[in-house]
């Protein structure tokens, strides 16, 4: 379940923990996103992420991967880090569920609640989450860092990096995104995942339960799945995943999205979620037809200098 490496940065308990979600399979993008390159130089997404984490004062990372390409993933990522960051590595499997539950047909993944799920053996300090594909800006990584440097580890006070819909989209297809409802002190209320939105004739439209495409304002705040958590939220979910599993044995596609793990926290009133402001500017990976948007964008910051040309170096 889990795999450590060894590195002479020792896990800092005053420096959060980075946790990576790159389980997945990339069927929209054609391939193993999380590994794919974006430089000339051979950076990842997932380098820039890593880079701007370390900046910020993260001390570990968690990487949750499969074991099918477990091998070149380390290949990438070990010795780019030797030295700079702590690294536990953990699996997410499809038979990491009871044995009644276990279907010789299903190929994807159960989702990123159970993603989150197999890192509890690892994880005992403050951390945050974030998709292997998603690149998230410096300035997202400094505000949750802080965050999570002045929160009790012992206490229920999670965080999150909230982005506008508007400027989350791609212009290839749809995309999949955590639409959030925040009070007038600035907490989440709920997240509902809405798994369809699409730019139709120009329009953001989103589609509800009967399969309609409604219109969604640009505005909306959504979720990137950029959470900031203490070791306390394992103790939600566990349940939560087993009731799902009960209810979806025989839906192949059904996925245990993390945002249910938080509604059921806040449902609960056990715990609550500070959303994070920032002018962080996001884009990402969906489709293959993305990558050149996202190649563009990396090399102007580049040539800008918020980046040097060799990351690593």
């Amino acid at each position: 379940m889990k795999d450590s490496v060894n590195q002479s940065t020792k896990t800092n308990k005053n420096k959060p923990t980075l946790v990576i979600l790159a389980a997945g399979m990339g069927s929209r993008y054609g391939g193993l996103k999380q590994m794919d390159t974006f430089t000339a130089e051979g950076d990842t997404i997932i380098d820039f992420s890593l880079y701007d984490a370390i900046q910020a004062g993260f001390g570990k990372v968690v990487f949750i991967i499969r074991k099918s390409f477990q091998a070149e993933f380390k290949a990438i990522f070990n010795e780019k880090l030797a030295g700079k960051v702590a690294i536990e590595y953990v699996y997410q499997e499809l038979e990491n569920v009871p044995e009644k539950y276990r279907n010789p047909l299903r190929i994807k993944p159960w989702g990123t609640g159970h993603a989150l799920l197999m890192t509890k053996d690892v994880i005992k300090e403050n951390f945050a989450i974030i998709n292997a594909d998603d690149f998230y800006s410096r300035q997202a990584f400094h505000v949750i860092a802080e965050e999570l440097r002045n929160t009790d580890e012992n206490s229920y006070n999670f965080s999150m990096v909230a982005y506008s819909l508007k400027n989350t989209v791609s212009d290839n297809g749809y995309v999949s995104r955590g639409e959030c409802a925040v009070d007038k002190n600035g907490y989440l209320t709920d997240v509902t995942e809405r798994i369809r939105i699409e730019k139709i004739d120009g329009v953001l439209k989103s589609e509800n339960e009967k399969g309609e495409m409604l219109p969604i304002d640009e505005n909306t705040i959504v979720s990137m799945n950029f959470w900031g958590f203490t070791s306390k939220c394992f103790e939600f979910g566990g349940e939560l995943f087993l009731d799902f599993l009960e209810k979806n044995k025989e839906n192949l596609k059904a996925e245990f999205y993390l945002p249910l793990i938080v509604n059921k926290m806040l449902e609960g009133k056990k715990a609550s979620v500070k959303v994070l402001e920032s002018d962080a500017k996001w884009f990402g990976v969906t489709y293959s037809d993305d990558k050149e948007k996202a190649q563009k964008e990396i090399s102007r910051l580049k040539e800008n200098g918020v980046y040097p040309t060799k990351l690593w170096e």
